[in-house]
């Protein structure tokens, strides 16, 4: 794709999966090696993998704050049990001063996986000795790699708020794609229909779907068909491992043509995927494939779908 007039707004292409295991990422960073200028976006920030493929260079990391927490300033807590008795989420520990001497004073402090952050112990609190702030729970990174700039996150164990940190990522590479006058921002988002999915789909100009031929590729394709049509955002489909099951292959393309779906590719299934990835290379990189073919090909029908699916 062409370099972006100045001020132009670039293309989005969001690679989604109704579940784990379609071979998702794969695709993304083949799709990478194919691009000429593009920015690179894992919105998979519970499980990351694109950088194993891509092995990024980090330039730039930034804490990642959301949600409320509660907190008690011992010093200050005169022991009454208010927020005790009030907290409805049983997030108020009461326990030994020192750890290690069962005999110590009682003090109370905050449990931070039960704690809801709704401020109730804040404002019941007669001493002023609890407040709400806002905890890190992730980190925002900005890579380099042999395809282009990568901008990718890490939330957490236990973190909140994925959605508003996967938009963070999408508003980090936007940016950066139109600094660069990039034509092309390619997001490898998170499999499922959840928060996280909602949050890489919204605005993308062309959602394109991996699913393999099972029942459940059938039924999670078809979840997430349906969550991407409620945003009324085009698609495509590509059928991974398409041999390994004709039958359901060719009922997944049925399907697709109810949906309004077009299946741009059916890619075979070769070991070669495999060994590319233990050798850190995409399919496109690792060449000899007849899997590397039938991306090239999809990627002229993508190119030519994102030309003319203009948000």
């Amino acid at each position: 794709m062409s370099a972006c007039p100045p001020g132009a707004k670039p293309r989005e292409l969001v690679v989604l999966s109704g579940k784990g295991g379609t071979g998702k990422t794969s695709v993304v960073a083949a799709l990478a090696s194919l691009a000429d200028h593009t920015v690179l976006a894992d919105c998979d920030v519970d499980a990351p993998d694109l950088h194993l493929v891509l092995a990024p260079v980090r330039l730039k990391k930034e804490p990642f704050f959301s949600g409320y927490q509660a907190r008690i300033d011992a010093d200050r807590c005169s022991q009454c049990g208010d927020c005790r008795l009030l907290c409805r989420f049983e997030a108020v520990l009461l326990g030994p001063a020192n750890g290690k001497d069962r005999d110590g004073a009682l003090i109370h402090s905050i449990d931070p996986l039960a704690c809801e952050g709704c401020g109730l112990c804040e404002l019941a609190c007669p001493d002023a000795a609890i407040e709400t702030f806002e905890p890190q729970r992730g980190e925002l990174f900005l890579s380099d790699t042999r395809h282009g700039p990568l901008v990718h996150a890490r939330l957490f164990a236990g973190g909140e708020n994925s959605g508003k940190l996967v938009s963070l990522v999408r508003e980090r590479a936007r940016e950066l794609a139109e600094q660069a006058s990039t034509p092309l921002v390619l997001v490898d988002g998170p499999p499922g229909i959840g928060c996280p999915v909602i949050a890489s789909v919204t605005g993308a100009d062309l959602v394109l779907l991996v699913t393999e031929p099972s029942v459940s590729g059938l039924h999670d394709l078809q979840r997430v068909v349906e969550l991407a049509k409620g945003f009324g955002r085009p698609l495509a489909v590509c059928i991974n491992r398409w041999d390994i099951n004709p039958g359901m292959a060719a009922e997944i393309e049925k399907r697709c043509v109810e949906w309004d779906a077009p299946v741009v590719a059916r890619l075979d299934y070769d070991l070669a995927v495999a060994r590319a990835q233990t050798d850190g290379k995409s399919i496109i990189e690792y060449g000899g494939s007849p899997v590397a073919r039938q991306i090239a090909q999809m990627w002229d029908s993508i190119q030519a779908m994102l030309m003319e699916a203009r948000v």
